[in-house]
């Protein structure tokens, strides 16, 4: 207990720490419990944060502010109009036909689940092999429940979504304009010590800005590369799929494991052991090499430095919490922790043992 209340006694003590953990223990709190209602607020900032970073590359061109802010925000309205019109009715047919051909996937399946026994009895049973046909055709029943479900029951979230769609766009562009206005009209209320807090935050801003603007980079790049070789190979659910495999760039380690699955089984289904499947699965591999050994030293200039054990734990952690946007922020909420710790005042006594 004695040791518990001197490290409250220091760190309290302090006005500064108070006021960074307060900081955070805000912000922790508003999106925790008003993170729904506050949606398209908090993803205009997020958005307005990702076009920041062009804004500020025509201002030191010597672009003026409003110039630099009209341009990239005509050309972020034109490339959402793109995805809205040209991909989004897509992938609502590839979804709608892939769900369909779910029962002749399952059959081609179970085809080839039964034949296993007799070709490596020694390794597979018939009775391993007739489980595994029941829990994938208990899968496939119950996916197709759900997508129904969700098409049927989510007709408010679909106005939602529209209500968004106005909503976010007018966001962004007075969060875009108005950058300097509302970061003065926040200060102003800040207290006279919040140096440890500012130090935390330029910190922070240097390492994830590159992070996160990279990362969104990173999906288009690899979405528009995997589109490119699965619509040359005429693959079957090309836009779903390159999708897929953008967004699987989020979480990593995990993602491309996890999204190699469907884009070889769709490629089995289509094609069978046959040379082309081989050369997909080739120019496959050749996109994930290309893209961990190439595109991500050329795009992340400065490496967040986290063991891949504390990156597994903030995904789990954060993605949790938040859901998509968590996984998505895992990475730059860990380095806020991390930012966090490394300013945080040393005990007397380590100081005295350091020096």
């Amino acid at each position: 207990m004695n040791i518990v209340a001197r490290w409250f006694k220091r760190n309290l003590s302090n006005p500064q720490l108070v006021f960074l953990g307060l900081l955070l223990l805000t912000v922790f709190m508003v999106v925790l419990f008003l993170g729904d209602m506050l949606t398209p607020v908090l993803a205009s900032i997020v958005i307005a944060y990702l076009l920041e970073g062009a804004v500020s590359a025509l201002q030191r061109r010597g672009w003026p502010r409003l110039p630099s802010v009209l341009l990239v925000y005509l050309l972020f309205i034109a490339f959402v109009a793109m995805v809205l019109v040209g991909v989004m009715p897509l992938l609502s047919r590839q979804i709608t036909d892939l769900v369909q051909q779910l029962p002749n996937m399952v059959l081609e399946g179970t085809r080839f689940l039964t034949d296993l026994p007799k070709h490596y009895p020694e390794l597979l049973t018939l009775a391993q092999v007739e489980e595994s046909i029941a829990f994938m055709r208990a899968e496939a029943v119950s996916f197709g429940q759900q997508v129904l479900s969700w098409s049927l029951a989510n007709v408010a979230g679909i106005i939602t979504i529209l209500v968004y769609l106005i909503l976010m766009p007018i966001l962004v562009f007075f969060f875009m304009k108005d950058k300097d206005l509302i970061l003065g009209w926040f200060r102003q209320y800040l207290p006279k010590h919040h140096s440890i807090a500012g130090h935390v935050w330029h910190d922070v801003d240097r390492q994830i800005s590159n992070y996160i603007r990279g990362k969104a980079w990173e999906i288009l790049i690899v979405w528009a590369s995997s589109f490119v070789t699965f619509y040359a190979f005429g693959l079957k659910y090309a836009m779903l799929l390159s999708l897929l495999v953008g967004l699987s760039v989020i979480i990593p380690y995990i993602g491309a494991a996890v999204v190699t699955v469907p884009v070889l089984l769709v490629a089995w289904f289509q094609w069978g052991w046959s040379p082309q499947f081989a050369w997909l699965a080739l120019a496959y591999a050749i996109i994930q090499a290309l893209d961990g050994n190439v595109l991500v030293p050329l795009i992340f200039s400065e490496v967040v430095n986290l063991h891949p054990v504390a990156i597994i734990v903030a995904i789990l952690i954060f993605g949790g919490l938040w859901g998509f946007w968590g996984v998505f922020f895992a990475i730059p909420l860990a380095t806020l922790v991390q930012a966090v710790l490394s300013v945080w005042p040393q005990p007397p006594d380590e100081l005295e043992t350091t020096a």
